[in-house]
């Protein structure tokens, strides 16, 4: 089942149509896995679903050829250091797009096919779960309250009535050192008593600014 459909040095057009169709459906396959439950943009996705086609075009190009193996090589180096940084999901499935390609283009479509399948199964299982995620209720919460009032525990009886955690992150001065920001995160008992828990937060904090956010969870770069 695992051999490579090109046995010969001369590569037919046949051949060569197999293994372009096989990329673009695992390309698909991967670009649909990785949009699952997820923030993507239109040109990343494109670029996964194109990716197999062009390194598996490439080596069908080297085919045992040192030298072009080596101009290949050099070429991917330099579009390294043009590219920004991405996310450890987004270089995880540029990978897995570039290890699809390069089975495709030695011919070895079902192995591609099946290697693609079980780790773009195990992308959706990981991202359905939430495995790794933030709870549901993680949320980040900002209050603004004047210089003179002492924060330090003032907030404590809202917070033990509304969530089950919260931790003060940062405070820092605004408005020219007239006011406090308090950064909280917190996890709420129930997310429909955040109204409720602003409202009493409001006085407190002399009906300055209050801001509830999602929890966002940090983006790390490879």
């Amino acid at each position: 089942m695992f051999t490579s459909i090109l046995n010969s040095a001369d590569l037919g057009a046949g051949e060569f149509a197999a293994c372009t169709a096989a990329s673009v459906l695992i390309g698909l396959a991967i670009a649909f896995s990785y949009m699952f439950r997820s923030s993507y943009s239109k040109n990343f996705v494109c670029t996964l679903v194109m990716l197999p086609v062009i390194v598996q075009a490439l080596i069908m190009l080297v085919n045992g050829n040192v030298g072009t193996g080596v101009a290949v090589l050099g070429a991917f180096s330099l579009i390294r250091f043009r590219s920004v940084p991405g996310t450890s999901r987004e270089i995880g499935a540029l990978f897995l797009a570039m290890a699809a390609g390069i089975a495709t283009g030695m011919g070895q479509i079902w192995f591609a096919a099946v290697f693609t399948g079980a780790v773009c199964v195990i992308m959706i299982v990981l991202t359905a779960v939430n495995f790794g995620g933030s709870h549901p209720g993680a949320s980040v919460l900002k209050i603004t309250v004047p210089e003179d009032l002492d924060y330090n525990g003032v907030f404590d009886d809202i917070f033990e009535k509304y969530t089950s955690k919260s931790v003060l992150m940062s405070s820092r001065t605004t408005n020219m050192g007239s006011l406090y920001e308090l950064k909280y995160n917190i996890i709420m008992k129930n997310t429909d008593d955040i109204k409720s828990m602003t409202d009493e937060l409001r006085c407190r904090n002399g009906n300055l600014t209050i801001v509830c956010s999602a929890l966002q969870s940090s983006q790390e770069e490879l």
